[in-house]
C-alpha cells in the first residue's frame, strides 16, 4: 500500500467530562492524502476525538502535533487557520438565510473591507454546488426550504470553500440518497488527489470498507485497532467495535398480522411552484406489521408523514385509525389519537436541547404526571427511568441537558418520548440515522417487540439493506407517488431500485398502481 505522510498526531489523549472519561490515553494518527476512517459505537468518543482536533474542546492530557510541531487549539478559528475543517454530524445551519450566506457566515467576502460582495459570493457558492453537483440548489433560496439531505449538501459545501488541507467528516452521508453519496465520493477522490487528509466518520460500514486507506477503532474512549484497511472486513470491524462479529439485523419468526391499525387515503400536498411534493398517495399498516418506505431524496417521503401529522394545513386526503377517521386537525390532536412521529431531525424537531433528559423523553406525555396544576415529578422520573433502562440508553444522570448525549442517544430519546404517548401507530423518519451497529440492533429489537405488542410501524429509510431485512412490506416512492409495493420476503434490491428511479414507471409488481389511489 501507498505511504502517506502524517500530518497530525494525538499521544497520550485524554478527555474528562464530569461523571465520565470520553477519551482514555488515546493514540491517533492522521495521513494526508488518504482517508482515514473513525469508528465506533456511540459514546465510544468518535466526536470527541475531532472536536479536539477541531478546536471545538481542550485534551485534559496528553499532546496533540501538526506535521511535528505541538498545537493546542482554543477554538474553531484557530484550528481553521491551521488548515482543519469539519462537518459536524448535526447540521449547523441558519434557515432564514440564504444559502450563500449560510456557506460564508463568518468569513463574509467583503470589498475593501467596508461592505459584503455578494455577487463574489453567489458566484463561489455556484461553483462549489456545481462541484458537489447541485447546482439546480439557487444560493438566493432560504436553507430552510431545503429538505435534510441538501442542507447535508450545504454543510459540506461550507467546508469545500475553506480550502482545509485536513477536512473532518462526522457522519457526512447520514441524510444523502446513493446517488448523492457517490457524488461525496468523487469529491473525496479528488480531495484525496490534492494531499489533503480526510478524517471519515460513519456507521454505514460498507462505506467505510469502499473509502477507507486507514481505520482507527474506539470502543469506550479507547483505540482497540489502528492499522491500513489493507485486508480489514466487516467482521474485523465489528469485532473490535462490539467484540463479536454478528452485524446482522434481528429478525424474528413473524407473528399473525391483527386488523388494519391505521389507514390513508389520497395524501396530496401541493408543491410551491405546480406539482405535487405527495401525489394521491395511499397506504395501511395492520397491527403486528411493519412497512418500510423505500425512495431517494425528493421522493416525499418525509412530506407523507408530515400530512399525516397535520403539519400542512393545505394537504388533502383523509387517515383512520382502527377504523375511525382522524378528524384533528393539529399535531397534538393526532397523537392523542394514537398516532407518533420519530422525526428525521432530531436536533429541530424531536428535542429540547436546553431541557434535561427527563423533560425531554416525557414532553409529550405531561399530562399522565398533572394533577390539576401539579406535576407529580417523582412519578415522572420514574418512568423516564423505565425507557432509559428498556432502550439501553447511556446517561449519568436523567437532569443532565439532552444536548450533552451522543447522537444515538439521543436519537434514543426521541424514540422514548414517542412510545411514552402509547401509540397504535408509530411513523418513523430514517430511525437509523446516526445510529451505530449496536444501538441499530437494539433499536430493531424494540421495534419487532413493539409490534408483538400489537402496534402497526412505518418507516422510511434510505438504507436499501435496512427496508429490506425490517419490513414485512416495502412501499416505493417516487416523484411524490409509490410506485410499486412488495412483500418483503419475495423481493430483490434491483427490483426496489428499478421501482425508485424518478420518472419511470417500471411495472415491478404486475400492478403498481394498486398502491395509488
Amino acid at each position: 500500500m501507498e505511504s502517506h505522510e502524517i500530518g497530525l498526531t494525538i499521544r497520550g489523549g485524554t478527555k474528562v467530562y464530569p461523571g465520565t472519561v470520553a477519551l482514555n490515553d488515546v493514540s491517533f494518527d492522521l495521513h494526508m492524502g488518504a482517508v482515514n476512517v473513525l469508528v465506533g459505537e456511540n459514546g465510544a468518543g468518535k466526536s470527541t476525538m475531532m472536536k479536539i482536533v477541531a478546536g471545538v474542546e481542550p485534551l485534559t492530557d496528553g499532546r496533540m502535533e501538526l506535521f511535528g510541531e505541538p498545537v493546542d487549539f482554543r477554538d474553531k478559528n484557530a484550528a481553521a487557520r491551521a488548515g482543519i475543517g469539519i462537518v459536524f454530524q448535526e447540521l449547523n445551519l441558519f434557515p432564514n438565510m440564504s444559502v450563500a450566506e449560510n456557506i460564508f457566515v463568518g468569513r463574509e467576502i467583503t470589498r475593501a473591507g467596508v461592505d459584503i460582495d455578494l455577487d463574489a459570493q453567489r458566484a463561489l457558492t455556484r461553483k462549489v454546488l456545481d462541484r458537489l453537483e447541485h447546482g439546480n440548489i439557487d444560493p438566493d433560496m432560504p436553507v430552510g426550504d431545503l429538505r435534510i439531505g441538501q442542507q447535508q449538501i450545504i454543510e459540506i459545501a461550507k467546508s469545500l470553500v475553506e480550502d482545509a488541507r485536513i477536512l473532518i467528516l462526522d457522519e457526512p452521508t447520514s441524510a444523502l440518497s446513493s446517488a448523492e453519496v457517490e457524488i461525496l465520493f468523487r469529491v473525496i477522490h479528488e480531495l484525496k488527489k490534492d494531499g489533503v487528509g480526510i478524517v471519515y466518520i460513519s456507521h454505514r460500514l460498507e462505506e467505510l470498507v469502499r473509502i477507507g486507506d486507514y481505520i482507527t477503532v474506539l470502543r469506550d474512549g479507547e483505540v482497540t485497532g489502528a492499522r491500513s484497511m489493507e485486508g480489514i472486513d466487516l467482521g474485523w470491524i465489528v469485532r473490535n467495535m462490539i467484540g463479536g462479529a454478528s452485524k446482522d439485523f434481528p429478525k424474528t419468526d413473524v407473528l399473525a398480522f391483527g386488523p388494519e391499525v391505521f389507514r390513508a387515503e389520497g395524501l396530496a400536498l401541493p408543491r410551491m411552484g405546480g406539482g405535487f411534493s405527495v401525489d394521491n398517495v395511499s397506504l395501511s399498516v395492520r397491527a403486528g406489521e411493519i412497512l418500510g418506505i423505500y425512495g431517494l431524496m425528493g421522493a416525499g417521503r418525509s412530506e407523507i408523514f408530515e400530512c399525516i401529522m397535520a403539519q400542512h394545513p393545505h394537504s388533502k386526503g383523509r387517515i383512520y385509525v382502527e377504523g375511525r377517521e382522524v378528524r384533528e386537525k393539529t399535531v397534538a390532536g393526532r397523537i392523542g389519537r394514537g398516532i407518533a412521529l420519530i422525526p428525521e431531525n432530531r436536533k429541530r424537531d424531536g428535542l429540547v436541547d436546553i431541557l434535561s433528559i427527563r423533560e425531554n423523553i416525557t414532553l409529550s406525555s405531561l399530562k399522565d404526571f398533572t394533577k390539576v396544576f401539579h406535576m407529580n415529578l417523582a412519578a415522572e422520573a420514574k418512568a423516564a427511568a423505565e425507557f432509559v433502562k428498556e432502550l439501553s440508553i447511556k446517561i449519568v444522570s436523567l437532569e443532565n441537558p439532552v444536548s450533552s448525549l451522543s447522537g444515538g442517544n439521543q436519537q434514543k430519546v426521541v424514540v422514548s418520548k414517542a412510545l411514552m404517548t402509547r401509540p397504535k401507530v408509530l411513523l418513523m423518519d430514517e430511525p437509523s440515522r446516526g445510529i451505530d451497529i449496536g444501538a441499530k440492533a437494539e433499536m430493531f429489537r424494540t421495534m419487532r417487540r413493539l409490534t408483538a405488542e400489537g402496534l402497526g410501524i412505518i418507516f422510511v429509510t434510505s438504507d436499501l439493506e435496512e427496508v429490506m431485512a425490517l419490513s414485512d412490506r416495502i412501499a416505493v416512492m417516487a416523484d411524490g407517488r409509490i410506485s410499486a409495493e412488495f412483500d418483503a420476503s419475495d423481493v430483490t434490491s434491483e427490483q426496489i431500485v428499478a421501482a425508485s428511479t424518478p420518472g419511470k414507471a417500471t411495472d415491478t409488481t404486475g400492478n403498481p398502481e394498486e398502491t395509488a389511489a
